[in-house]
């Protein structure tokens, strides 16, 4: 019988936390953006790799800048 070898996953590192990021600007379009699918669709934090705190500012900040027009909700 063949063994199958284990995987040894790394645990992704949050973007914000390496910079020291303390708020997420909704009008940092440049940034928010990564994390939008082309559907329109916020990137989870298990794919994204952010922590559980950067990622609810993040969610608020990408709908607050969907609100204001300065990402859109989804393309066509």
């Amino acid at each position: 019988m063949e063994r199958r070898e284990k995987r040894v996953y790394r645990k992704k590192v949050c973007k914000f936390c390496g910079e020291k990021v303390k708020a997420i600007d909704y009008k940092d379009t440049m940034r928010i953006a990564k994390f939008v699918t082309e559907r329109g669709k916020i990137i989870p934090s298990r794919i994204s790799g952010n922590c559980a705190k950067h990622q609810r500012m993040l969610a608020r900040a990408i709908k607050k800048a969907r609100l204001v027009a300065f990402i859109p909700y989804t393309t066509v």
